[in-house]
């Protein structure tokens, strides 16, 4: 027998059934919802035919929700206002109430905001379940407890006082140019840069849908929204980044790239920026370079004492490649611009070829790739070669013409830093193969070879011994129970890293040194799982191995490092470690 499906009546039957409101009320509240572009329970309130505590109590019978009057001390007894981040809080006037089986109970006030609930998850990374609440009950317990005035790193970046009437095209009204700084749009450009930039962010992404610009933060490698935006805004706030960029504001059906340098807090901070035509609108990432990220100092990298102690000797070899490799974003070119701090004397010349240049060094000869006027890698690096310098940095090899020219440097005396996409160390001497090199001339030239990726660093402020360990996460980081007794450790959430757990990144390493048994088998073109077997005899840490080391420090967790160091196995086991 097929199963009755409940009938779900509409708000105003409901209202209608509890005589809260007349039929000829309905209709004038519906019209006031359908002119405004309200909900039809706000039109009520507005019109004063109904309470919101009405309307709330209302939609917990429509939805089938429970209902919290929010009115006695235990209806607000599990509420943690730390436990969701303040903007969300404030912005969309939700309470966090609790955790139970990995869910969330959050109190809310419009049960037919699905992208609020998208939103929910998105940003408190577990699914939620939710309560309703009058929308002023709400709001008088956030004022209560967390003042009435919004503080400025929690508040929506859209006030009131900003409010701008674009269409597609940038309109003649609206200040973009930064002669006038009170301009809304300038204000609110110069407001999410500033709070980025504070707020430890790596990216800024700026990014158009259909009906509103998402903007995001990457912090610690992991995207965060922080605001949805008005759709009316994209074209002037697009425009003002252009502008600020030095790129053709009128430009919008191909890719540019510029750069933006401000003060920030008495110190110059540049932004390489990157714009990309999308469907809905120019996609805009402004790649936050901080002058002193590139001079953190190599402990300060996350290297264990036997690896910094091995990088120090390579780095400072009189001559030969090292290669360090890993994807985008794995911090290759930090460490690299760290060696080369340390190895920045008066008696050492010093010549890069880069694209783009980062970050600018003293007493280091930095060069700029230009492809447009011929000012190719290759040409750079022929012209440098004759101004003998004894340290060369390639930004990265991407082709065999690259390729020869820093075997033949190293051959001839140089010692050449460059970085290689690939997974690990060993299959750097294979891809060099692949792209044309000599087997004999890659098995020569080359040191040493490290990869690395970047985890994030439990916050010191809150983090705790772990109450419970997944153990299938343990065998992925081949850590015994016996071992992780009382030493894995968990981010409780606090207002110093954001409530997310974790405040920085580290890197985990995997360091081959060149041995006569690696150089014979890259001769004899053998396969990467043989040369890999030979490194680790000979001493080479794997990526996992260095992870499980941080992991027992206390450094980071378990699923950070299988993340990364364990990607096919995790898929392959369906486990999800966000």
């Amino acid at each position: 027998m097929a199963r009755k499906t409940r009938v779900r009546l509409k708000l105003g039957e409901i209202l209608l059934r509890q005589e809260l409101i007349t039929e000829e009320q309905l209709e004038q509240a519906l019209a006031l919802a359908r002119g405004s572009g309200r909900r039809l329970g706000e039109a009520f309130v507005e019109a004063s035919f109904c309470t919101d505590v009405q309307i709330a109590k209302a939609l917990s019978e429509q939805f089938d929700m429970e209902y919290n009057p929010l009115t006695e001390a235990e209806h607000v007894a599990d509420i943690d206002l730390e436990a969701a981040p303040q903007d969300l809080i404030r912005k969309h006037l939700i309470l966090p109430a609790g955790q139970k089986n990995g869910r969330m109970q959050v109190i809310i006030h419009d049960p037919m905001d699905l992208e609020l609930l998208d939103l929910l998850r998105f940003r408190l990374n577990m699914e939620v379940d939710t309560v309703i609440a009058p929308r002023s009950a709400i709001k008088d317990y956030i004022d209560q407890q967390m003042g009435g005035g919004k503080a400025v790193a929690s508040e929506s970046l859209v006030t009131e006082s900003i409010d701008v009437t674009v269409d597609r095209s940038v309109d003649a009204s609206v200040d973009i140019s930064g002669t006038d700084d009170d301009a809304p749009i300038v204000r609110l450009a110069t407001k999410i840069i500033h709070e980025a930039v504070r707020g430890r962010a790596s990216d800024i992404h700026i990014e158009p849908m259909s009906d509103r610009v998402v903007l995001r933060y990457r912090i610690d490698g992991v995207c965060h929204v922080r605001d949805e935006l008005p759709k009316r805004m994209q074209a002037a706030l697009l425009a003002r980044m252009k502008l600020m960029a030095g790129v053709n504001i009128a430009e919008r059906r191909i890719p540019q790239d510029g750069r933006i340098k401000m003060f920030i807090d008495e110190s110059q901070v540049d932004f390489r920026v990157s714009i990309c035509p999308a469907y809905h609108g120019e996609s805009v990432v402004l790649r936050i370079l901080r002058p002193d990220s590139a001079r953190i100092g190599l402990t300060a990298l996350g290297f264990e004492q036997d690896h910094l102690d091995t990088f120090n000797r390579v780095i400072r070899r009189p001559n030969g490649i090292f290669l360090v490799t890993g994807p985008t974003g794995s911090g290759k070119t930090t460490t690299l611009y760290s060696a080369l701090d340390v190895l920045n004397r008066p008696d050492r010349k010093i010549i890069t070829a880069e694209d783009p240049v980062e970050y600018s060094f003293a007493g280091i000869n930095q060069c700029q790739v230009n492809d447009s006027i011929g000012l190719t890698f290759p040409s750079i690096l022929r012209s440098m070669l004759r101004q003998a310098p004894n340290v060369i940095l390639i930004g990265e090899i991407r082709d065999r013409e690259v390729a020869d020219i820093a075997v033949q440097a190293a051959l001839t005396g140089h010692l050449v830093f460059s970085t290689l996409h690939t997974n690990d160390a060993p299959s750097a001497i294979t891809r060099l193969v692949d792209m044309g090199v000599k087997p004999y001339l890659a098995a020569s030239s080359i040191q040493a070879i490290m990869a690395q990726r970047l985890v994030r660093v439990l916050c010191d402020s809150c983090k705790r011994e772990a109450e419970t360990v997944d153990a299938k996460l343990l065998r992925l980081v081949d850590i015994s129970p016996e071992e992780a007794e009382g030493k894995i450790m968990e981010g409780v959430g606090c207002p110093k890293c954001g409530g997310v757990g974790f405040k920085g990144r580290k890197a985990i390493f995997e360091f081959m040194m060149m041995t006569t048994e690696i150089r014979e088998l890259a001769f004899e073109r053998a396969p990467v799982s043989e040369i890999r077997q030979s490194a680790i005899r000979n001493g080479m840490r794997d990526l996992l191995a260095d992870g499980r080391l941080k992991v027992l420090k206390g450094t980071t967790t378990p699923p950070e490092i299988a993340k990364f160091a364990q990607a096919d196995t995790l898929v392959g086991a369906n486990i999800d470690v966000e």
